[in-house]
């Protein structure tokens, strides 16, 4: 039998020490106080660093109102507003005519009057030639997403401080008023004010006479009619020709929207 040689194992039994005190050192640093410190802080870092831009006051004073949905001869119309600062930020119709050529129609009218409703701060846009139903029915929605814009804004004015109280009865003071409806030979006039003040400060038809020849005329007459009311004060206006029917059902609606609200 082979005996082993005496400086084999001297070589062999350093070995096993050098690899020994090689496990413990490699198994030190995960006790190490400071390390398992370091390890501890990262996470509270990254999370700190995750919460900041959650953060901002942007959307804090931003307002979303949806306007009623309003019917057309074509579909539904409504109209979605994003209001901040006071302004329309932005608008968009949630619901819109479509199908067949309506689809076209819509593609290109609603667009344009989204535009329109950013840039006039009101309901008081024009009329997309070729799409006059969903420019009503969008305008009359818009309306009635402004309509409750007031509303929120009068009732939180009266529930803040002294100061801003009084601003508050201001807007409160304000009061939107719808007259009856006038028949016509071509179709009903519905006309709605505003008034603050004691002073018209809008008019606009909720309803008119469409269909054919009468959406030219309706049209050509309406605004010029709403005009005319604010400056005048009162129903005493003029007719505008080539509308008569129009024209007389627009003055005794608005006079029965004025005597509504107290002459």
């Amino acid at each position: 039998m082979r005996k082993s040689h005496p400086i084999r194992r001297v070589v062999l039994a350093t070995a096993a020490t050098v690899s020994g005190v090689v496990l413990l050192l490699s198994l030190k640093p995960s006790s190490d106080p400071a390390s398992a410190s370091a390890a501890g802080a990262a996470p509270s870092a990254a999370a700190a660093g995750q919460e900041s831009p959650q953060g901002g006051t942007g959307a804090a004073g931003t307002t979303t109102v949806d306007g009623d949905a309003t019917q057309t001869q074509y579909g539904v119309v409504q109209v979605r507003l994003t209001v901040a600062g006071g302004k329309i930020t932005q608008a968009q119709a949630i619901q819109a005519p479509k199908g067949g050529t309506s689809d076209q129609k819509t593609a290109l009218s609603v667009p344009q009057l989204n535009k329109e409703a950013v840039a006039a701060q009101s309901a008081n846009i024009d009329s997309v030639s070729g799409a006059t139903y969903t420019s009503t029915g969008y305008k009359q929605s818009l309306q009635s997403a402004l309509d409750k814009l007031k509303e929120a804004s009068a009732s939180s004015g009266s529930s803040s401080g002294s100061s801003s109280s009084s601003s508050g009865s201001a807007q409160a003071q304000a009061k939107t008023v719808t007259g009856q409806v006038a028949q016509t030979q071509y179709g009903p006039v519905q006309v709605r004010i505003t008034v603050s003040g004691g002073k018209i400060t809008k008019a606009e038809a909720v309803q008119a006479p469409k269909g054919g020849t009468s959406d030219q005329k309706t049209a050509l007459s309406v605004p010029k009619l709403n005009q005319e009311a604010v400056a005048a004060q009162s129903a005493n206006i003029d007719s505008v020709s080539g509308a008569t029917y129009t024209s007389t059902g627009y003055k005794q609606s608005l006079q029965s929207a004025l005597d509504q609200a107290g002459g």
